[in-house]
């Protein structure tokens, strides 16, 4: 709406300051809110029992074993949080060129997946369909040659998204980029009785610098080969964000996402006004470390900077937000 009109008042009789006076005042006519129910939380799980292991490049994040996944999930129950996200640090052993380790029933995702459902918590968990957690090259899709193929990855993500649906996963989320994945996924879980699931689809996912922290986490970045340009998007382009958003809409998925989050905040906005679906951005490890060594090296204030940059989502319109930071800022919403 343009800021130019003719019927507004100016200054002295138009004061601006009058509604910043008070808090009372700043409170009625905020125009966005941030809530516990924004917030999806992401975390890594590893092999074992009781352990829990440091990211290095992500302060105050871990790596945990399934039963300490188990006590998180309770906690986020606790908190509000209305779903989390499941990503597997896989041993190196368990990495093949095929990704077989990605439909096992038994691998750490569906593992998880269970030990978390069979506690009958009211909160939704969302499992990751890409293979770079199990290719021994660091791929989101399967290798020929230097090649990553397309149809080939796709009926992989299909065998992939109905056995975490069969662990028990609410929400299938393919974040490889692959084209017709969501048609195919939407498909295949229709077929298998999983008509239920959703599909939250990577629809937006650029080749960023900012997934570098991500990558130490689940344990892919010393195993990548060259780069992921060929499947995910130019950071330039906005135009082509939008092609491929209508494409996963049309194909079935429920709600979109945009990744990164705070560099693509255009993006985001220009989704949620265009389309009107469900849209999620992704604040990725590389933003939620950067703003932690900031605080850590007292530059910033922790907690501002935090829940501002959350509210940079809101005010974006996205209708919630993957992030590192959603148990901490779920307890100071809840004012703890």
């Amino acid at each position: 709406m343009s800021t130019e009109n003719n019927n507004q008042a100016t200054f002295p009789a138009t004061r601006m300051r009058r509604v910043r006076a008070s808090d009372w005042s700043r409170r009625m006519v905020q125009e966005n809110q941030l809530s516990i129910n924004d917030l999806i939380w992401p975390i890594f799980i590893i092999e074992g029992k009781n352990k829990r292991e440091a990211i290095k490049s992500m302060p105050d994040v871990d790596r945990l074993s399934i039963d300490l996944a188990v006590k998180a999930a309770i906690e986020a129950e606790a908190l509000g949080i209305p779903a989390m996200a499941i990503f597997p640090s896989t041993p190196t052993k368990l990495k093949t060129a095929s990704a077989k380790e990605a439909l096992n029933k038994n691998n750490l995702v569906n593992s998880c997946v269970r030990a978390i459902k069979k506690k009958g918590l009211n909160i939704g968990i969302i499992t990751d369909v890409a293979l770079d957690p199990y290719t021994s090259h660091g791929h989101d899709g399967l290798m020929v040659g230097d090649e990553i193929v397309n149809d080939k990855t796709v009926d992989m993500l299909v065998k992939q998204a109905v056995v975490q649906a069969k662990a028990g996963c609410d929400i299938v989320a393919p974040s490889d980029m692959m084209d017709g994945r969501v048609g195919a996924i939407r498909t295949g879980l229709d077929k298998a009785g999983f008509e239920h699931v959703q599909i939250m689809a990577y629809s937006a996912k650029y080749a960023s610098g900012f997934y570098g922290p991500f990558r130490d986490a689940v344990g892919s970045s010393g195993a990548l080969k060259g780069d992921k340009r060929t499947y995910q998007m130019n950071p330039a382009n906005s135009d082509e964000a939008m092609r491929e958003v209508a494409l996963d809409i049309r194909e079935g998925a429920d709600s979109v996402m945009v990744k990164p989050g705070m560099p693509y905040l255009d993006i985001v906005a220009k989704v949620k006004d265009t389309f009107g679906v469900p849209t999620y951005a992704y604040q990725v490890s590389g933003e939620y470390s950067m703003l932690c060594a900031a605080a850590e090296n007292g530059w910033l204030d922790h907690d501002s900077v935090m829940m501002e940059s959350l509210m940079s989502f809101k005010r974006a319109g996205a209708d919630g937000i993957l992030t590192y930071f959603a148990p901490h800022a779920a307890k100071l919403l809840q004012g703890k």
